[in-house]
């Protein structure tokens, strides 16, 4: 894929620690003991990619998520700055960008300093970038060389607002995900994708060989590549949720007031409270009266994406593996219901297949976790991702 005419400058970004020397910046508070988080300082140029991230307000408290009780950090005077002309910026979307404290951007103008190996971590349907915020910030702490990438993707968070042509799929969301990539002058050395958000990284390995590095470590966390078996041991299921909110009013005057009518309609009350998380006051910060929400989604584009989640069959990229790529798999112990025996028998097969290809196939299974791997059991998550970081990091020769 070519790259842009007139690539950005480096990416504004989000530190794990402050550097030395480094003038003091307005930060907000980070969700494990010691860590803090701040606003690089600004570049030389404008930024010109469409979505640029500022924060402050040094006192902000992570907020958890239900379903998935995720530390979202709480950016209470958060902008998402736009340029005027969109129609020049249609492949970027609302992002992050988490750096480890050891990272360093001065290879735009020094090119004997290596780029800093990238991760990229995306979400599922109904989620945003935030459901992985402390999860990243954690990975920068634990490796300071590494830096990661939290995307919105297409109709989801604060990329809603970034016009996008149809459809609206999973090869579609890939696609958007490379172009940011190359506008950001990144090559991602690993790939992690919850849900929806893994067949989105397989489709990213399946379209493009370049911005991907090679070797490429590609984790999907419980979806498998083809058949989606969701709604199953009475959980919600997402199409019947995001039909019900559609037929919602577009603004309504609290949050609790979805919630309340999510329980009604015999939705769970956490998946409940999860939602109300993408609710955004109406009304302009400092104007509280008659105050309104409304949706940070597209939920027309999010209903066809659910349903070319379900559609897409991506049993191709894993059978028949590229050489230099990895793809893991994740299954979640009390996730039975997304597995089917066929599932795990034709991925063992496949690994089979890859070792002799130059390739890799493997299968993890987490425990103790349902399908919200990053809540449910955020330690073992963890400890099982941390040996991909360590491998990349002893391939290029870094030293932590």
């Amino acid at each position: 894929m070519a790259a842009a005419a007139r690539a950005p400058p480096p990416p504004r970004a989000l530190s794990a620690e402050p550097r030395r020397g480094s003038p003091a910046a307005v930060g907000v508070s980070a969700p494990w003991p010691g860590a803090r988080v701040r606003a690089a300082r600004h570049r030389e140029e404008n930024f010109r990619s469409h979505c640029m991230l500022t924060s402050s307000n040094l006192n902000s408290r992570p907020l958890l998520c239900p379903p998935c009780n995720c530390a979202q950090m709480a950016l209470a005077d958060t902008r998402i700055s736009y340029q005027p002309d969109v129609e020049k910026h249609t492949g970027v979307l609302a992002y992050e960008l988490v750096q480890g404290n050891l990272v360093q951007w001065n290879s735009f103008m020094d090119k004997s300093i290596p780029d800093p190996p990238t991760a990229v971590l995306l979400h599922g349907i109904l989620g945003s970038r935030k459901n992985w915020g402390s999860f990243a910030k954690r990975l920068a702490q634990e490796f300071p060389m590494w830096q990661f990438l939290l995307v919105d993707l297409r109709c989801h968070g604060d990329s809603a607002s970034v016009k996008k042509r149809g459809p609206h799929n999973v090869a579609s969301t890939a696609l958007d995900v490379l172009k940011l990539v190359v506008q950001l002058r990144l090559t991602p050395r690993v790939l992690v994708g919850h849900s929806f958000g893994g067949k989105v990284a397989l489709s990213m390995v399946e379209q493009a060989a370049k911005p991907l590095a090679r070797p490429v470590r590609v984790w999907i966390l419980d979806a498998t590549p083809g058949k989606v078996r969701a709604g199953g041991d009475g959980e919600d299921h997402p199409a019947e949720l995001i039909e019900f909110l559609r037929r919602m009013p577009t603004q309504v005057s609290s949050k609790q007031e979805v919630v309340d009518a999510l329980v009604k309609g015999q939705f769970s009350v956490d998946v409940a409270q999860w939602v109300a998380t993408n609710l955004r006051r109406s009304n302009p910060v400092g104007q509280q009266s008659s105050s309104s929400f409304s949706w940070t989604f597209d939920l027309n584009g999010i209903s066809e994406m659910y349903k070319s989640y379900e559609d897409t069959n991506l049993w191709r990229i894993v059978e028949n593996v590229p050489r230099g790529v990895h793809i893991n798999f994740l299954k979640a112990e009390r996730s039975l219901h997304r597995w089917a025996l066929e599932d795990l028998q034709r991925i063992h097969t496949a690994e089979e297949l890859a070792a002799d290809e130059g390739g890799g196939v493997e299968m993890h299974v987490l425990e103790d976790a349902g399908h919200w791997v990053h809540a449910d059991n955020p330690d073992g998550l963890f400890r099982i991702l941390s040996s991909t970081f360590r491998i990349e990091t002893t391939i290029r020769g870094i030293q932590d």
